[in-house]
């Protein structure tokens, strides 16, 4: 059975106990890695006494790993779709880009990306894994891209504009930006490769 037919099947106590789990365990492993987060870990911070109840929902560490990869895209993502969904002018794009540079003050420049941190740990291990944080990122680039596309209607970037390349360029120096963030705890070059990649989408407004 699947994790997402157990969770339809589950009653409205069960899947609050399930996203109380799936919570805690992308806490513990944001923090700690995937790798160096026990079972233990897990039933501590989600205060579940028993592994029994985790196993209740989840077949195995890999299940809530898959788990834990939609709750930090939908994280992400539920931050940034807000902004993204009335991406209609640059003004708009830089308000998206200090959100991004703001959340990274507020925790310190710490953790980087929660689905990159994944990707980076279980691209190479786990194929289910890394299948379902390419979906991720696709996600993530297509609302980027719907933003772009949404500008383009609005007049504020050209035809020749072409928001497929756009939309991955930016979400690739974004995920560049957001490491080097995390290792020079600073947001300069977060900064930095943001500005350059606004003021190449910036070269397809109408002059």
């Amino acid at each position: 059975m699947s994790s997402s037919t157990k969770t339809r099947r589950l009653t409205a106590k069960g899947r609050a106990t399930r996203d109380r789990i799936v919570a805690a365990a992308a806490a513990v492993m944001y923090e700690r890695g995937v790798a160096g987060t026990s079972t233990e870990d897990i039933l501590a911070a989600a205060q579940v006494t028993s592994p029994s109840q985790l196993y209740h929902y989840f077949a195995d560490k890999k299940s809530l790993v898959q788990a834990v990869i939609e709750y930090q895209t939908e994280h992400v993502l539920g931050f940034q779709r807000p902004l993204l969904q009335r991406l209609d002018s640059f003004e708009a794009l830089e308000a998206w880009r200090d959100a991004i540079v703001q959340a990274q003050h507020a925790r310190s420049c710490k953790g980087g990306c929660p689905i990159g941190s994944l990707a980076a740990e279980l691209s190479d291990a786990d194929p289910q894994a890394r299948t379902r944080l390419a979906a991720g990122y696709a996600q993530w680039e297509g609302a980027i891209r719907d933003g772009l596309v949404s500008m383009q209607e609005r007049g504020e970037l050209d035809e020749e504009a072409d928001a497929d390349d756009l939309s991955l360029a930016l979400l690739t120096a974004l995920q560049g930006g957001l490491l080097m963030t995390q290792t020079r705890r600073d947001t300069v070059a977060l900064e930095a490769v943001l500005n350059a990649m606004i003021d190449r989408i910036r070269c397809h407004a109408p002059t």
